[in-house]
């Protein structure tokens, strides 16, 4: 068996290579909605509708993934999808140097970028549980969020500056070449990967799949955190592209201003993320799990209320500000629980029915924030989005014993291991 280690070497450099790739996203964050504003001139419906197929079609090529994920050695996944996504962002810039971009070129890219990140996710998330030992994980998370925060504040902002220096294609040229420093980042870990959980005699696709649903919705503390994340997320996603056309449109945003606008709050997820220790240390896990679960939940309904103006700006940073502080403690929170309630032979099929079910929940979110915003304006939209927000925090998994870690009845195909053998703790 091989040993895991502590936050060490090989995680440092996938922590690095998380970096590189975070960076690159960030700086290219919103690229395609901006790009299908201010170069194909689409309709708010259009952009509604091109994250909404990104999320519907990517899940569908996903969904299959996860079982062979599973049974697979998690690295080379891992590469195959930076490299994957450093292709399919490549042929944005080149199809605009050659006046060929179309919309559906961005749906097509919008799809196979998103699956591609569902497969790095399910891979990875198994990964890091391989790599890093139990007690170190909230550390791991921490340290990752850390870094997604810092990321995303940084990057919008020189994103925006970018698209008014040498136009929009520029950040998904960052944004590729930062999957391709990821790719090579990930090849340089030297910690030999654990052997795959076998696969049994009598599996067939179709269960492989289906066990990760069964696990998902039927452990007493995952299913209620997952439909939280559904209701959450998608209120979320579907003030994305809203947002992008209020500060664009109706605010008249530069798309600088726009880049600091998405930027500067993420500083909010940075603080929360680097409390989030301390924070349960104090208060136990169960506690920041809850507390920041609600908290993230009231700040999208102030949306609607935003001014005109440089007051506008101020308002949006001070509301997201809120919010990425509350999501900053919950998520690595979630991500260590999710770990330790998740046996091995489960994380990728969990992960990515997971990452399946909130993108397509996501996908109907986003097309009926369209047509929301088509019959009752952006801010009627949005409205409705903060409530159902608020909403999401009724979902909350409030019975105690809910939020505690360990297996639930494995399907009978296969076996999963007690908690105790699972390394997971209450």
């Amino acid at each position: 068996m091989v040993r895991r280690s502590a936050l060490g070497p090989d995680f440092r450099r996938l922590w690095g290579a998380y970096a590189v790739s975070g960076v690159g996203s960030a700086v290219g964050m919103g690229a395609l909605p901006l790009i299908a504003l201010l170069v194909l001139d689409s309709s708010a419906l259009q952009v509604s509708v091109l994250a909404a197929l990104s999320a519907v079609a990517s899940g569908v090529i996903a969904l299959p993934l996860g079982a062979r994920i599973e049974h697979r050695h998690k690295r080379p996944v891992m590469i195959a999808a930076d490299l994957v996504r450093c292709v399919v962002l490549a042929s944005v810039p080149v199809a605009m140097a050659f006046d060929r971009l179309t919309f559906a070129h961005l749906c097509v890219v919008g799809v196979l970028q998103t699956a591609a990140a569902v497969a790095f996710d399910a891979a990875g998330g198994a990964h890091l549980k391989a790599l890093v030992l139990p007690e170190h994980r909230l550390r791991a998370n921490s340290a990752f969020e850390t870094t997604r925060w810092i990321s995303v504040s940084a990057g919008p902002p020189v994103g925006g500056l970018l698209i008014g220096a040498l136009g929009a294609a520029a950040t998904l040229v960052v944004d590729a070449l930062s999957f391709l420093g990821s790719a090579l980042g990930i090849r340089r870990i030297r910690q030999p990967e654990p052997a795959p959980p076998v696969r049994a005699g009598t599996s067939h696709p179709g269960r492989d799949i289906a066990a990760g649903w069964r696990y998902l919705l039927r452990h007493p503390g995952l299913r209620p955190l997952f439909f939280n994340s559904l209701l959450f997320g998608g209120s979320i996603m579907m003030t994305s592209p809203l947002m992008a056309v209020l500060m664009l449109d109706d605010l008249g945003l530069a798309p600088w201003q726009y880049g600091l606008a998405l930027g500067l709050p993420c500083l909010g997820g940075v603080l929360g993320a680097r409390l989030t220790p301390l924070l349960t240390r104090r208060l136990g896990e169960r506690r920041v799990l809850l507390l920041s679960g609600v908290a993230r939940s009231f700040w999208v309904i102030l949306m609607p209320l935003v001014p005109s103006g440089a007051l506008g700006v101020f308002v949006i940073v001070a509301v997201d500000f809120g919010l990425l502080f509350s999501a900053g403690v919950f998520n690595p929170s979630f991500a260590t629980y999710r770990m330790a309630a998740t046996p091995d032979a489960f994380m990728s099929r969990v992960a990515t029915s997971w990452s399946v079910g909130a993108k397509t929940c996501q996908a109907a979110f986003m097309f009926a924030g369209g047509l929301l915003a088509a019959a009752a304006g952006v801010r009627g939209a949005l409205l409705v989005a903060g409530l159902l927000c608020t909403a999401s925090a009724l979902l909350l998994p409030w019975r105690e014993a809910r939020v505690s870690t360990g297996s639930v009845p494995a399907p009978a195909t296969e076996a999963v291991p007690s908690p105790a053998a699972d390394g997971s703790s209450a």
